[in-house]
C-alpha cells in the first residue's frame, strides 16, 4: 500500500467497519489510503463496494448497527476514532465536510434551503443576521442556481434534482472545509453545471489547498479532478496508484473492464461489455480473491488463495496476476465477454406513435397574502416532438431546461397548459379518468430514481401485477403471475425475487424493476428520465444492452431523457437539444452531436468530460467553425426569462438582433432545425 506522510491532511490505516444486521456484515475491510493538502483522491467501484460506507465511517456517521471494528483515521494528527461527540460535531462540516449521494433524502423538507445553510454558518463561522444571508446568496449563486435570492426562501421539494445537488454542495461549503468528502456530487447535475461545480471545487482546492474524498462511477470525473486513484471491490482496495498511470493502464482486471463498460460511438454496432454476477455478499468469510468469480482471466488458486499487494510500475494491485512465482499459471475461459451478435440496425423515421406539438406548460407563481397570481414559470414553452417505433429520440438540456416536466406533460401526468399530444392520431389534451386508459397503457415512464418510484410496502410481483389488474390485461390472475415472472427473467432478475421488497435490491436492480413495471402492459412508447444517472458504469452498460434489446424485440419507441451525453452518442437515434422550455435544435445524431449548429449545443459538446485522448476524441467541427466560447453568467431564470434569443446572455457570438427577437427555426439537413439568428457553420 502507499505509506502515509507527516504532512498528509488525512490518513486511514486498516479501518474496518462491521455491521450488526442478524449476522456480521464486513463493507469496508481493511482499507488503508492518504490525503495530502490540496490533493484529490478518487474512489471507485461498483455499488455495493463499500465507498461510501468508508466516507460514512470517517465522518463518524454510521448507521445504529454499524461500529469501527477496527483500524486507526488520523485527522490533522488527531485520531478522529477517539475523539469525543462534542469534539467531533465541531470537525464535521467545520473542518470536514461531506456531499451525500441523495440529496433529496439529505436536506430537511420542512426547512427553507436558507435556513439549512444558516445553521451551518452560525455554527462553523459565527454568521447571522444580513452576514449570513449574504454569504447564503453568494454560495447559490456560485453553485450555479439563477435567482439565488429568491430562491433562499424556498423548501426543497420546490427544487429540481439537479438545484437539490446543488444546495447540498453549497451547505457543505458553507462550513469553509479544509477536507471535503464528495460521495458522487454530480450525478444528478447536467454536463455544464458539472463542469461549472468541478471547476468550483478545483479553484476552492487552489486557493485553500482543500483534500478531497471523491466518490464517484463517473470515470470522466475522475480524468478531471483526482490527482490518485484507489479502486474499492467487496470491501477492499485492489488498486491504487497515480492517475495518469492508472488511466494510460489499469491495472486489475476489475479495473479494465470498468473502462471497457464505458458507451463509445465506436462501439454502437455491438452490446456493451458487461460484467458478470454481482458484487458478492459481504456476510461471508473469503479465501480466496474477491473478483475470482467474475474474473475473466481467474487461475485456479484465484479462488482459494488471498492476494497479496504487489507494486508495479510505482503503483500497488491486489491480484495473483502480478505474482512472479505464479505468472504463467493457466488462466481459465474470459468471463463476460462482448456478444459476437449484431444489433439490427434501427428502422427509418416512419409515421409517429405519438407526436406532441407545440406543448406548453406554464406553472403560475403566486404572492402575498391572498395568494395573487404574480406571473408564471414557463418549463415548457412550445416544444414539438415526434416517437416513431424502433427509435429512439434524445431530449438534452441542462438541469431546470423542462425536460421532465416535458415528459410527464405528454403522458398527461402534468397538465399541458396548452399544444397537443396525438397518440395513434387521437388527441390525449383534456382528458380524463378512464378516457386516459389508452395513453397509460401505450405510453410507460421509467422514472429517474427508481427507489422512490417503487412501493416500499409492496412487494415487487404485486408492483408488476398493480398496472396490468388495473388496466385488465391478462384472462386471471394466474395469467398475470406467469407474466410477472416472465418480466423478471426479460430484465434478467430471477422469478423467484418477486416475494422482495424494493429495499432488498441495489441500485441497478431496482432500475430493471421499474422497466419491467413499463413492459407490463405492453407499451408502445416508455419515457426513459435519466434512468442510467445514479448508476455506476458496469450497471449503466448493463441497463443500455437491456433497453435496446428490448427495443429491437418489441419494435418500442423511446423518449430519453438525459445529460449524459456519452449514452445519447450510443443510443440515441435522433436528438432534441432543449434550453429554457424550448427546443433549439434538433436533427439526427450524427448531424447534432457531430456538426452542432447551435452555440448551446456547442457549449453542452464542449463541457463533456471524457476519458479519450485527444487522438480517440469524436470530430465536431474544426475550432474556427466553433466560434467563441459560451460567456459565463448565472444561469437565467425560467420565470424571468431574457429577452430575444434566451441564450443571447451566454452567448459570445450574440448582437443586437439576438437580444430584440427570438430566431424562427431555420430547416438543417435531414429534416433536423436549428433556431439561431447566426448558426455554426
Amino acid at each position: 500500500m502507499i505509506s502515509p506522510h507527516d504532512t498528509d491532511l488525512l490518513t486511514v490505516d486498516a479501518l474496518s467497519v462491521d455491521i450488526d444486521a442478524g449476522q456480521r456484515i464486513r463493507p469496508v475491510d481493511s482499507v488503508s489510503f492518504s490525503i495530502a493538502p490540496g490533493q484529490t483522491l478518487a474512489l471507485l467501484g461498483e455499488s455495493g463496494c463499500g465507498k461510501s460506507m468508508t466516507a460514512l465511517a470517517l465522518m463518524r456517521l454510521l448507521p445504529a448497527a454499524g461500529r469501527i471494528a477496527g483500524g486507526v483515521v488520523r485527522y490533522h494528527d488527531e485520531d478522529l476514532l477517539a475523539l469525543p461527540e462534542a469534539r467531533m460535531r465541531q470537525v464535521r462540516g467545520g473542518g470536514m465536510a461531506m456531499i451525500f449521494q441523495e440529496p433529496a433524502t439529505s436536506l430537511n423538507p420542512v426547512m427553507t434551503v436558507y435556513r439549512q445553510i444558516e445553521e451551518v454558518l452560525a455554527r462553523h463561522r459565527d454568521m447571522r443576521g444580513g452576514q449570513a444571508r449574504a454569504e447564503a446568496v453568494r454560495l447559490l449563486s456560485a453553485v450555479g442556481i439563477p435567482d439565488a435570492e429568491r430562491r433562499l426562501d424556498e423548501y426543497p421539494f420546490q427544487f429540481s434534482g439537479g438545484m437539490k445537488q446543488r444546495v447540498m454542495i453549497a451547505m457543505a461549503l458553507a462550513g469553509d472545509p479544509d477536507l471535503l468528502i464528495a460521495d458522487e456530487p454530480t450525478t444528478a447535475l447536467d454536463v455544464t453545471l458539472q463542469a461549472q461545480v468541478l471547476d468550483l471545487l478545483a479553484a476552492l482546492q487552489a486557493s485553500r489547498r482543500m483534500g478531497m474524498l471523491l466518490i464517484t462511477h463517473d470515470l470522466g470525473v475522475v480524468a478531471r479532478m483526482a490527482q490518485a486513484v484507489a479502486v474499492m471491490y467487496a470491501g477492499e482496495v485492489i488498486e491504487q496508484g497515480d492517475r495518469e498511470a492508472f488511466f494510460a493502464r489499469p491495472l486489475h482486471p476489475y479495473s479494465r473492464k470498468l473502462f471497457a463498460a464505458l458507451p463509445t460511438p465506436a462501439g454502437r454496432e455491438r452490446p456493451l461489455e458487461t460484467l458478470p454476477g454481482m458484487v458478492p455478499r459481504l456476510d461471508q468469510a473469503f479465501t480466496g480473491c474477491r473478483f475470482a468469480p467474475r474474473c475473466p482471466v481467474a487461475m485456479a488458486h484465484c479462488a482459494s488463495r488471498m492476494p497479496s499487494w504487489y507494486e508495479v510500475e510505482g503503483r500497488q494491485v491486489r491480484c495473483h496476476l502480478y505474482d512472479p512465482a505464479g505468472m504463467a499459471a493457466e488462466s481459465t475461459t474470459a468471463a463476460g465477454a462482448v456478444p459476437e451478435r449484431m444489433p439490427a440496425a434501427p428502422p427509418p423515421a416512419t409515421a409517429p406513435l405519438l407526436a406532441v406539438r407545440d406543448l406548453a406548460v406554464h406553472f403560475p407563481v403566486r404572492k402575498g397574502l391572498l395568494k395573487r397570481v404574480c406571473g408564471s414559470v414557463k418549463a415548457v414553452d412550445g416544444i414539438s416532438l415526434a416517437l416513431s417505433p424502433g427509435r429512439t429520440l434524445a431530449l438534452v438540456g441542462e438541469s431546470g431546461c423542462g425536460k421532465t416536466t416535458a415528459g410527464k406533460a405528454l403522458m398527461q401526468l402534468v397538465r399541458p397548459t396548452g399544444g397537443s399530444v396525438q397518440l395513434a392520431g387521437v388527441e390525449q389534451v383534456g382528458r380524463r379518468g378512464k378516457a386516459l386508459r389508452p395513453l397509460r397503457q401505450h405510453v410507460q415512464m421509467v422514472f429517474q430514481d427508481p427507489f422512490a418510484s417503487l412501493n416500499p410496502r409492496m412487494r415487487v410481483g404485486d408492483i408488476l401485477n398493480e398496472g396490468m389488474a388495473a388496466l385488465q390485461i391478462g384472462e386471471s390472475a394466474q395469467v398475470r403471475s406467469q407474466r410477472v415472472d416472465s418480466l423478471l427473467s426479460r430484465v434478467g432478475l430471477d422469478p423467484a425475487m418477486r416475494d422482495r421488497y424494493p429495499h432488498a435490491f441495489s441500485g441497478g436492480q431496482r432500475q430493471r424493476i421499474a422497466l419491467a413495471r413499463a413492459l407490463a402492459v405492453s407499451p408502445k412508447v416508455i419515457v426513459c428520465d435519466e434512468p442510467t444517472s445514479a448508476l455506476d458504469v458496469s450497471v449503466q452498460a448493463q441497463i443500455l444492452n437491456l433497453l435496446r434489446d428490448v427495443q429491437r424485440s418489441e419494435g418500442l419507441a423511446y423518449l430519453f431523457i438525459t445529460h449524459n451525453i456519452a449514452v445519447v452518442d450510443y443510443l440515441a437515434d435522433d436528438v432534441a437539444v432543449m434550453y429554457l422550455g424550448r427546443i433549439v435544435e434538433q436533427g439526427t445524431r450524427e448531424q447534432v452531436l457531430r456538426q452542432p449548429r447551435h452555440p448551446y449545443t456547442r457549449t453542452l459538446l464542449d463541457a463533456v468530460l471524457t476519458t479519450a485522448s485527444d487522438a480517440d476524441r469524436v470530430d465536431r467541427g474544426a475550432p474556427d467553425e466553433a466560434g467563441p466560447p459560451a460567456v459565463e453568467v448565472p444561469l437565467p431564470s425560467p420565470l424571468n426569462p431574457p429577452s430575444g434569443c434566451h441564450f443571447h446572455p451566454r452567448c459570445a457570438r450574440a448582437d443586437a438582433v439576438c437580444r430584440a427577437h427570438y430566431p424562427e427555426a431555420s430547416a438543417t439537413a435531414e429534416s433536423g432545425f436549428v433556431r439561431c439568428h447566426h448558426p455554426l457553420g
